[in-house]
């Protein structure tokens, strides 16, 4: 069994913002821009699409934002109505090897909303108890159609056409959730040069382990769990909800 953390969501290099974090600290989980070929291709946009909390996602942008993103395509992935995530990119090439019964966990960027107690930190939000996981081109059509037709990767057919060949697809199956109550992950560490860095928290490393020193998750690739600490993480992670 495997256990590995993925960071998604909104953040102030992509988006610009991080998602709203409650004061009983449910969540809006806001997607990235979608840039496919700069311009983007799915119709929902952070000025036509309603969050789980009855906003509008583009009230979450400061007023100096607004405009920009109002039309601004997003890229839904992973979504959580059929469970599943794609990648093309290198550092995500390692997550094909995922097989069923394994965990992928997902943390987001949150911020107090309308509050200023809850500062900028890393959260839990949610985890696909895997099904099924590969290259795209492992699946054929049917498969395709049946399990990751939601996809955004696949949904799209000019870029699935573009992507399929280093499309990586994970499938989440039953247990795999979106979690109502955000778990916070993080406390602020430096980097080497004195500057503050989200890194996991000492709480959390006796949980996930601290990935062979690599505590840094602010922007990091998937993070493995190490072996001897994967039967507490999958414990404590199938306990959120």
């Amino acid at each position: 069994m495997r256990v590995v953390l993925l960071r998604i969501g909104v953040d102030s290099g992509s988006g610009g913002i991080q998602g709203p974090l409650f004061r009983d600290s449910s969540f809006e989980l806001i997607p990235i821009p979608d840039k496919f070929r700069k311009r983007g291709v799915d119709p929902r946009t952070y000025g036509n699409t309603i969050g789980k909390h009855g906003r509008v996602l583009l009230e979450y942008f400061p007023d100096r934002l607004r405009e920009k993103m109002r039309n601004q395509p997003m890229h839904v992935d992973p979504e959580f109505d059929t469970f599943t995530y794609g990648d093309p990119t290198f550092p995500k090439r390692r997550l094909r090897k995922l097989s069923k019964g394994d965990l992928l966990v997902f943390y987001a960027g949150l911020e107090g909303w309308g509050m200023t107690e809850r500062p900028a930190a890393l959260y839990i939000v949610g985890y696909f108890e895997i099904e099924m996981a590969g290259r795209a081109g492992k699946f054929g059509p049917r498969k395709l159609g049946t399990h990751f037709a939601n996809n955004f990767h696949v949904r799209h057919q000019r870029v699935f056409k573009n992507q399929r060949r280093r499309l990586m697809l994970v499938k989440g199956g039953k247990g795999s959730r979106l979690l109502k109550k955000a778990v916070l992950i993080s406390s602020v560490g430096r980097d080497k040069n004195g500057r503050p860095l989200k890194v996991v928290s000492p709480a959390m490393r006796r949980i996930f382990s601290d990935f062979r020193g690599h505590v840094s998750i602010q922007r990091s690739p998937p993070r493995w769990v190490e072996p001897a600490f994967v039967e507490r993480a999958a414990r404590f992670v199938r306990a959120l909800r």
